[in-house]
């Protein structure tokens, strides 16, 4: 029986990830969580995991609901022996136990971007030192995945990733006077409020373009993104010769979650039968209307902690424009002024932790 810790039990990865397990029949042996008391009390009495990790402000009521339950952090609980880390916890905030899982050799489900795109060439190191793997579990990266497989890295030109476009492709045309709750309302996936925002900014797909850089180790100015608004087409290779390769599927992330747990091997799930749809559309993305993705190529192009850095401050303009402090316009000039000032400096662990503060502080002079 498969074993898996899932690291951000409680959000919209997570619960996902544990309905993959129970179509599989795995062993879920740990949950890490933050302060969804609910929720993760659900999971802890559905699948008595060996190791929790949860916010400090909850152990206290999870100890009264649960004698004997063992409590440690999300690191001990990426670190505990399994096969598989689904590793969901959103942020910067995820690279620790995702690194963690890394040291003791497991295969990481990655679904946090943010780990890849401030620390990939760090991580790959420990990845390849201790004989662990990255499986993606964002559908585009899983999509680039399939489509790789089998294929020589000479042959490809491209990587191509698709956006749906989010809630605002077409209109509001005055993106100032955007609430959060209509940024909120996302035509197509069901996924948690700091990556809703992102794709509403296009910012999301920014960090994916800088995630599948550094997971697939590929030139950034061979990587493109096509807004697909059916998002029924995930991802496309294009080759030397002209010819295309995309994986096409529902919208529903249960699919690549399920690709990362079980790969090499494919397994029945309930969504084998659902319709095609009759019309796939394509359009470049228009930069004017969403900075944010060009912020991101910047980024990239800069290299180093630059990153990290837009990373960290797109973590506090969106919280920002959440909690009413800034208007939606305002999160990519805030990425834009961030990246003017970072430091140019080489990615180590030590400069990625004190660019992501500095990087925090200074979005909040604008935020």
């Amino acid at each position: 029986m498969k074993r898996v810790v899932i690291l951000g039990s409680t959000g919209s990865i997570g619960r996902q990830a544990l309905e993959v397990c129970r179509w599989r029949g795995y062993r879920v042996v740990g949950l890490a969580a933050g302060q969804n008391l609910e929720e993760l009390s659900r999971q802890i009495q559905e699948w008595r995991p060996l190791l929790v990790a949860a916010h400090e402000s909850l152990h206290g009521e999870l100890k009264a609901r649960f004698p004997g339950l063992r409590l440690g952090t999300p690191e001990e609980v990426a670190s505990l022996e399994a096969e598989v880390a689904v590793a969901a916890i959103p942020g910067l905030a995820g690279l620790g136990p995702t690194w963690a899982a890394a040291r003791t050799g497991k295969r990481l489900a990655l679904a946090n971007k943010e780990a890849m795109v401030a620390a990939g060439p760090l991580l790959w190191q420990e990845v390849e030192a201790q004989g662990a793997e990255i499986l993606p579990v964002d559908s585009e990266h899983s999509a680039l995945f399939q489509a790789l497989l089998g294929e020589r890295w000479e042959d490809v030109a491209e990587l191509i990733l698709t956006a749906s476009g989010g809630p605002f492709l077409w209109e509001p045309e005055d993106l100032s006077q955007v609430t959060p709750a209509m940024a909120l309302n996302h035509p197509r996936w069901r996924m948690g409020p700091k990556v809703t925002i992102d794709s509403a900014t296009l910012f999301n797909k920014g960090l994916e373009v800088l995630e599948a850089k550094e997971l697939f180790r590929f030139p950034l100015e061979k990587i493109k993104v096509l807004v697909h608004p059916q998002a029924y087409v995930h991802g496309l290779v294009r080759f030397v010769d002209g010819s295309l390769k995309a994986q096409l599927g529902p919208t529903d992330m249960r699919l690549p979650i399920q690709y990362a747990l079980t790969y090499p091997e494919r397994a029945e799930t309930p969504l084998q039968d659902l319709p095609i749809p009759g019309v796939l559309e394509f359009f470049e993305p228009d930069l004017k209307r969403f900075p944010a993705l060009a912020v991101a190529y910047e980024a990239g192009r800069r290299g180093g902690v630059a990153q990290v850095a837009v990373s960290a401050a797109d973590e506090v303009a969106v919280e920002a424009f959440l909690s009413g402090k800034i208007p939606f316009t305002e999160i990519p000039k805030i990425l834009a002024r961030v990246l003017e000032n970072t430091p140019s400096l080489p990615l180590t662990w030590e400069n990625l932790f004190a660019v992501d503060a500095w990087a925090r502080e200074e979005a909040k002079r604008w935020a």
